[in-house]
């Protein structure tokens, strides 16, 4: 391990953050999501946009380091203990409204940049450790269906009308999220059961994922209802939907308005950099393990996310990744920044 590694510990400041947040309340109570949100994009907007060149023995070594797969797993005790704490705050320390919606807000982004994005990086490695670890990860925000859907149906589909986590032009963030949460859990589905049906096993069976992953969620709900009062229940459920359109926010700038041609075969043509938004600014690079060098993410989706490289030929977006997914919520200006800036292929 080497010292410059040590930068990806900057991925903890959210859920340190958010620690903070929900044990001291009060006005603190808001301190994740204006670190995540505000602070950050205000830095990036100072920062020089950084290219690190590797040569073939320095991305041999990170690509063996377990160090890197380490940072990974320990946002597994790390998101639940967050979880806890705020469960253990709730019941035992009275909090106003005020105090408590920017904790749900604080926890649920906690879910979803150590949380969904941890575990989207576990996903696509084949050990059953990386796939635990990564349902885990996904459970307290209800989304464990994104695994099946994002590895077999967003990389197949990427940048074409058939892949509902990817925003065409002129589409809202508002509708991007009900056409991406309903459409990526129906083609997660659709998957599973053609998989089934390849084995001859019947769409309804146990072995079917998506409705074990639903089932498994059901009772992650019930326990929370049976230990805990309807109210706490109520907060932590809130905190991972937060956590999940979190995530489709992300999807959504992440290739907003970028489509691959269809070929004379009536296929589409192979998915090539030019498919994916990009930022290169070095703090939100980090505090998302790599999630905005989303291109060679693409290229090759086994890649580990310290290996990834920037493409020169990818559209990149004009501020880092926060600061893009506040401008997102106002459509309006997403609009006039964004839609000049789609490429023309």
């Amino acid at each position: 391990m080497r010292w410059t590694d040590l930068k990806y510990l900057t991925a903890y400041l959210i859920p340190f953050s958010a620690f903070y947040s929900v044990y001291t309340g009060e006005w603190w109570s808001y301190l994740t999501p204006v670190l995540a949100f505000l602070i950050v994009p205000l830095l990036e907007l100072r920062q020089t946009q950084t290219v690190d060149l590797d040569d073939k023995n320095e991305t041999d070594r990170k690509n063996n380091s377990l160090f890197f797969d380490f940072l990974l797993y320990l946002n597994v005790p790390i998101v639940y203990g967050i979880i806890a704490l705020f469960i253990y705050q709730n019941l035992n320390v009275q909090r106003d409204i005020f105090e408590l919606i920017g904790m749900v807000f604080s926890v649920g982004i906690v879910l979803g940049s150590n949380g969904i994005n941890v575990a989207h990086e576990l996903g696509h490695r084949v050990n059953r450790l990386s796939q635990l670890a990564a349902s885990a990860l996904l459970l307290p925000s209800f989304y464990m269906h994104f695994t099946i859907e994002h590895n077999l149906g967003h990389h197949k589909n990427v940048a074409t009308p058939s892949d509902p986590a990817s925003a065409p032009k002129n589409m809202s963030v508002y509708e991007f999220w009900w056409v991406s949460v309903t459409g990526s859990f129906i083609s997660a589905l659709n998957i599973e059961r053609y998989l089934l049906k390849k084995k001859g096993i019947g769409p309804n069976s146990i072995q079917n994922r998506v409705l074990l992953f639903a089932l498994i969620e059901a009772v992650y709900m019930a326990l929370l209802l049976f230990f805990l009062p309807w109210w706490v229940t109520l907060l932590v459920i809130a905190s991972g939907f937060i956590g999940f359109l979190q995530l489709e926010t992300i999807n959504y700038i992440e290739h907003y308005g970028l489509r691959r041609k269809k070929l004379p075969n009536d296929k589409y043509e192979r998915v090539r950099p030019v498919h994916s938004w990009n930022s290169n600014h070095w703090l939100g690079r980090v505090m998302l393990y790599e999630l905005t060098r989303h291109s060679d993410h693409h290229y090759r989706a086994s890649k580990k996310y310290q290996i990834l490289e920037h493409k020169e030929e990818a559209p990149q977006l004009p501020v880092g990744y926060p600061a893009a997914m506040m401008m997102a919520l106002i459509p309006p200006l997403w609009f006039r920044v964004m839609d000049r800036r789609i490429p023309v292929f």
